[in-house]
């Protein structure tokens, strides 16, 4: 058995959420959780497409690069969570890139939802700063130390 343990991936992961106090929240809990990954953050799903674009205020960014994983809140204004998982999983690139639902809804169809639309997985928020951190540990562990990642 081989002992020697896999290299943890530093993976860009950009964080779709209009809350700004969840924003907060997350990058504390990833910092907590000792993640060293790039955390970057846009505030709605038509920001998040213009990252991905490269587009409006993304279009001259220096060393602009595509996320590795996606966190995507589903409630937010201009595009929502939903509208913006659909064009990411129909974009031949785009799709590649994991996305994690992290919202406050539980209802059954946004489940249902956005595994239809190709969501990597679905996460309620958790209540709790505790429970945040264990989230992001989880996260960090299964996405970054187990699971192989496609290049982009």
């Amino acid at each position: 058995m081989n002992q020697n343990p896999k290299p943890i991936k530093r993976v860009k992961i950009l964080m779709a959420d209009d809350d700004a106090e969840d924003r907060i929240l997350t990058k504390e809990a990833f910092e907590e959780s000792f993640l060293l990954n790039d955390l970057e953050f846009v505030e709605d799903g038509q920001e998040l497409m213009d990252y991905l674009h490269k587009e409006g205020k993304y279009a001259n960014v220096e060393n602009h690069t595509l996320p590795g994983i996606i966190l995507l809140d589903l409630n937010m204004p201009r595009k929502d969570g939903r509208e913006a998982l659909k064009e990411i999983k129909s974009h031949p690139v785009f799709r590649k890139i994991p996305v994690i639902i992290l919202t406050t809804s539980k209802a059954h169809q946004d489940i249902i939802r956005t595994y239809d639309l190709g969501v990597n997985c679905f996460i309620t928020k958790p209540v709790s700063f505790n429970e945040l951190i264990e989230v992001t540990r989880t996260l960090g562990k299964f996405w970054f130390e187990i699971v192989e990642l496609p290049s982009l």
